[in-house]
């Protein structure tokens, strides 16, 4: 397969020229005015930010995209779907109060904001995914499948399932209606290590499906009938008494977020950015953010999200962690393993590579890039 080209831009910024301007000019030379936008809905999928957390992108870049996309004839509105777990986006009432705390408006954004499956995240379309081991038809909210053309601007950074979160996260998870998110999540269910639990209830609070009950001695236990595998517990649970007893469980979400993907994006033009800034450990989906584990590096642009994604890690992997972050401590804890991976090391149960060789495979995209930098 052909190398796939990737565009970067560092952040430096000069006397003449900022950050904003850059990205305008990094997407502009990735080529995104070869899409026809004439007249065209384009969907701008990205992360609004869970409240409390201050590592989600700044709507300043989403208006950038927005501006350009306008300039171009298109008809751009950002857009997410609703979360599975207790938050403040579980609902689109919610959600939208959400991205407004967080500065995302139509005033700030010079764009609409429609939350992509409906007021409580039922209004989905299922799509086929071609070439699909996993999923045969992906649960997609409808407003994004109504778009003419799709964009995804991401927030690179660490997560607790995936080992990071980048493009082919933020598309295939994030476009998930909740049955689609659920259908993701599925493949394991968490234990309790009750040896270790010291009965916080904070893994309680996080629960959407109410499986997790405390029985006389306060421990935690996870009724795995009402339990959808979303791994939100395993994410809060401090003394790590939760633990995910499907080892293979992670790597088929990385697949099935893959084939999720390629429902989102196949048959119409799309077009990816990434922002690895504030590499923070967790997912935007906390309510809070630790230190970022690694320095910031710059922004990428991509017609392939596959490689997008690869050239992204790779240029995380080039980077020293941050002294005293999540990922240095773990790094210099007694016992510990180097896997010769950043991600890994930080949360050592993942695998994030199986989700961009399972991306390869079914054809979505190549792992095989060419790094262009923009000055």
């Amino acid at each position: 397969m052909t190398k796939a080209k990737v565009y970067f831009s560092d952040l430096r910024a000069k006397p003449g020229m900022n950050l904003l301007q850059k990205l305008e000019k990094l997407i502009r030379t990735a080529g995104i005015g070869d899409i026809d936008f004439e007249k065209k809905m384009v969907a701008i999928k990205l992360h609004f930010g869970e409240p409390g957390n201050l590592s989600y992108l700044r709507p300043n870049y989403a208006k950038v995209v927005a501006d350009v996309v306008k300039s171009l004839g298109g008809v751009p509105f950002l857009t997410d779907c609703n979360t599975l777990y207790v938050g403040r986006r579980k609902n689109a009432v919610e959600h939208l109060d959400a991205a407004y705390e967080n500065g995302y408006s139509p005033f700030t954004t010079g764009c609409q904001i429609l939350i992509g499956d409906g007021l409580k995240g039922t209004d989905d379309v299922e799509v086929p995914v071609e070439g699909g081991e996993y999923v045969k038809n992906a649960k997609i909210g409808r407003a994004i499948m109504d778009a003419d053309v799709f964009i995804s601007l991401s927030h690179f950074k660490g997560h607790e399932a995936t080992g990071f979160g980048g493009a082919l996260k933020n598309i295939g998870m994030g476009c998930g209606s909740r049955a689609g998110k659920m259908e993701q999540h599925n493949a394991g269910k968490p234990q309790v290590d009750q040896s270790l639990c010291v009965g916080c209830r904070q893994c309680a609070k996080q629960c959407a499906q109410d499986a997790i009950s405390f029985g006389e001695n306060r421990k935690a236990s996870i009724d795995h009938e009402k339990c959808v595998g979303c791994g939100r517990c395993l994410g809060m649970c401090n003394f790590d008494a939760i633990e995910n007893v499907n080892s293979c469980a992670n790597d088929e979400l990385n697949a099935k977020i893959a084939e999720y993907s390629k429902a989102v994006v196949w048959g119409r033009p799309h077009f990816h950015i990434s922002l690895v800034i504030d590499i923070s450990p967790y997912c935007d989906c906390h309510a809070e953010n630790d230190l970022p584990i690694l320095p910031d590096v710059g922004m990428f642009a991509s017609f392939d999200p596959v490689a997008l994604d690869q050239a992204c890690a790779d240029a995380c992997l080039r980077q020293q962690p941050i002294p005293g972050s999540q990922l240095d401590e773990q790094m210099h804890a007694e016992g510990f393993h180097d896997h010769h991976d950043h991600f890994c090391n930080n949360f050592p149960e993942t695998n994030w590579q199986t989700c961009l060789s399972h991306a390869e495979k079914i054809g979505l995209g190549t792992r095989s890039y060419e790094l262009i930098e923009v000055k």
